[in-house]
């Protein structure tokens, strides 16, 4: 009797790129739904404006590699992209902002390596970190939440992204509390009194503890889903309440709670959304685990003392570079090697 033979892997999974990244934007949803309701229709209109030109660079950068554009532009990895990048960039960007930002994620950090599976870096955030230190005013105000002036109305906003942001807002943006903390404790003045402004929600900021709750929601489904593993997080999340408690415990009206630091700024979003990109982040488990506790300490340190409010972004970037080497070192014992 002939048996049918194949060859390895024996054991396969019916999850394709497709399905993964469909379940990303899945997760996605209830944040960018949170951002929209406190932040109006600019959060809608980077939506539409990044996936867009993410397509059309990808497209553009599949036909000059002479590569097929269906298998690519159907796995949905660039539409992931487009929309990490439209949450991420304040909302009523300019067109030409979003333009510079979704180039730099898809030709440069992505296809210049060679495509998926090959860029070293994460490319959203390789396109958000490009815009931020080129224009860094365009990146520090954000349109001011429900309740607090609020977002311009809908067709001055829209007239004004489509414009090239030659429309101000100046009654309309506020700078972001990680900003507003940074600056004021580097003034001298104390916390308590620096958090008592209206833009300062329950644990976080206004509008935006209820879209990082939602954030929180949404990875946590990946996690239940079996899309992310939890190592990365975890991490992360640790090592970043641990650093901000103990700051805090020593001066709590210098240094902010580690709930703080938690429900702002883009940690709930950077731990499941972005920390987590199979292709950039480490990959063995204790590799994970060690790579996420980077990201938090490198997030803590910059938000402190460096240049910027939120060192997300950055973070991950530098982790990224690690990851290679955490992958080396922290190789699991292959079984019936080391006396075993």
């Amino acid at each position: 009797m002939r048996f049918r033979t194949a060859a390895a892997p024996h054991l396969s999974s019916t999850d394709t790129v497709s399905i993964l990244m469909r379940r990303v934007l899945w997760a996605l949803i209830p944040g960018t739904a949170a951002l929209m309701l406190f932040f109006g229709i600019g959060v809608l209109s980077n939506l539409v404006l990044a996936i867009t030109l993410c397509l059309a660079f990808e497209t553009a950068s599949l036909a000059l590699r002479h590569r097929p554009l269906r298998p690519f532009l159907s796995d949905y990895s660039v539409v992931v992209t487009g929309w990490l990048l439209a949450v991420a960039l304040p909302p009523l960007s300019p067109w030409w902002l979003i333009a510079v930002a979704t180039g730099f994620a898809v030709v440069v950090a992505k296809h210049l390596y060679g495509g998926l599976g090959y860029n070293p870096f994460n490319p959203a955030m390789v396109g958000y970190v490009v815009v931020l230190i080129a224009f860094p005013a365009e990146l520090t105000s954000w349109v001011a939440p429900l309740g607090l002036d609020g977002p311009p109305p809908t067709m001055e906003a829209l007239a004004s992204v489509l414009g090239g942001g030659a429309v101000e807002w100046d009654g309309a943006t506020a700078a972001t509390v990680l900003d507003l903390i940074r600056t004021e404790t580097g003034q001298g003045r104390m916390l308590s009194e620096i958090t008592a402004r209206p833009v300062f929600g329950w644990f976080g900021g206004h509008g935006w503890e209820w879209a990082n709750l939602a954030f929180l929601g949404g990875g946590l489904w990946l996690l239940h889903r079996g899309v992310i593993q939890w190592q990365i997080p975890t991490g992360m999340l640790a090592s970043l309440c641990l650093l901000s408690g103990v700051f805090w415990m020593v001066d709590p009206e210098a240094f902010a709670t580690p709930l703080f630091h938690v429900i702002s700024g883009a940690t709930l979003m950077g731990a499941f959304f972005i920390a987590t990109d199979p292709v950039s982040a480490a990959t063995t488990p204790r590799g994970r685990i060690l790579y996420g506790m980077g990201i938090g300490m490198l997030t803590y340190v910059i938000r402190v003392w460096g240049g910027y409010p939120d060192g997300v972004a950055f973070a991950v970037l530098l982790m990224n570079a690690v990851a290679p080497t955490l992958d080396y070192y922290t190789q699991p014992r292959v079984f019936g090697h080391g006396g075993r």
